[in-house]
């Protein structure tokens, strides 16, 4: 059993049928239920809701407040390598675009590293794109090590691995894994995927599943919208995480939520999310899941990703540059797209605490692991 097998028991057009059908007494009674079925994870993304946003984010804010108190993590994605192999239409490293390409090595990643931790992160998230020289994990196992001084919590968002991979970012070091579908929808995703290893859409849908396996405290999940249609890939995400939850309770589940930005190519969204669409998103994925990290990026403006603060989001990423090598050498290489809130991390702290949020730097410590397996 993987989620490729789960997420065939619903159908896009079951789902986009129950939506169109819904009332507003569904409605209603999903705000009114204590726990969230799938069923009113569909209530709750349709149409139908949509006038009833204000108390879905009062109840979104009043669950997060119970589960996370005012807490606000800030983490930063550090981008190792731009090189990939994948024909990816939506992304600015696209293998057949035209761009500078770089991989840093152990130096230049300490380089990077060490400014980051300067600015006050202790949480970091590693990016790279899909290439030969990642090919046996022994690149990125080694970049875990070299920086896990200064850091308390690695993250990545890398190509797809096996168990064993997972296993062995694990034991380098890594406590924490996303990975976007970009879109659930299997022929939209074999379109926008001509070539390259993430063409196989079975492979990457069950890449959090292997994780889940191997052992990793924090998976994540999303759904690169803009893509498919905001009903479906908005459920999709939600049945994803609920089952992730279910299946693989040792590990702490979390929900991106991600909106094409302008990159080199010229992509544009095929269905278009409006703001209020992404906020009854994001209060529907607080509802459904109480414990769930919900992380926004720096995608977003900074007047949205201030508004979004109240409605269920713990993680915001702060002082975000995507291309390699970005905070040491700026503008030396070409970035995966354009970020929107560009405010220093110190700017968006003191808009937290002033928001009535503490901006919180540092994640956990692994000594608290090895106190537990004492």
């Amino acid at each position: 059993m993987s989620f490729a097998d789960e997420i065939q028991k619903y159908p896009a057009e079951q789902i986009l049928e129950q939506m169109a059908n819904t009332t507003t007494t569904q409605v209603e009674q999903a705000l009114a239920a204590e726990r969230l079925s799938i069923r009113d994870l569909t209530t709750l993304l349709s149409p139908a809701a949509l006038p009833y946003l204000e108390p879905m984010a009062q109840k979104a804010h009043h669950i997060t407040q119970q589960r996370f108190g005012n807490i606000i993590q800030l983490y930063t994605p550090m981008y190792l390598s731009n090189e990939c192999s994948n024909g990816c239409k939506y992304c600015g490293f696209n293998a057949s675009n035209k761009i500078p390409r770089a991989t840093l090595n152990l130096d230049e990643i300490e380089q990077e590293a060490q400014i980051i931790h300067d600015y006050g992160f202790r949480a970091i998230l590693l990016l790279t794109g899909e290439h030969k020289k990642m090919e046996d994990n022994s690149y990125l196992a080694a970049a875990v090590r070299r920086i896990k001084p200064l850091f308390s919590s690695i993250s990545i968002e890398v190509y797809p691995m096996d168990t064993a991979g997972y296993q062995q970012m694990v034991a380098a070091g890594v406590d924490g894994l996303t990975v976007y579908q970009e879109t659930y929808d299997r022929d939209l995703y074999k379109e926008l995927h001509p070539y390259g290893k993430k063409s196989s859409y079975d492979y990457r849908i069950n890449a959090p599943d292997r994780a889940g396996k191997a052992g990793l405290r924090r998976i994540g999940v999303g759904a690169l919208l803009g893509l498919g249609p905001f009903e479906t890939e908005a459920f999709y995400t939600g049945l994803h995480a609920h089952y992730l939850a279910r299946h693989y309770w040792r590990s702490h589940v979390s929900i991106s939520f991600p909106r094409i930005c302008p990159a080199d190519g010229g992509f544009a969204p095929i269905n278009p999310v409006s703001d209020k669409q992404l906020v009854q998103m994001v209060c529907a994925m607080r509802l459904l899941i109480p414990d769930a990290g919900l992380f926004i990026s720096t995608r977003e403006s900074a007047e949205l990703r201030d508004n979004l603060m109240p409605l269920g989001i713990t993680h915001m990423s702060a002082g975000s540059c995507t291309a390699p090598g970005g905070h040491a050498n700026q503008g030396e290489h070409t970035e995966q797209f354009t970020i929107d809130d560009d405010r220093s991390p110190e700017t968006i702290s003191e808009t937290i605490r002033a928001k009535g949020f503490e901006a919180v730097w540092k994640d956990w410590d692994s000594a608290f692991l090895n106190a537990a397996s004492m």
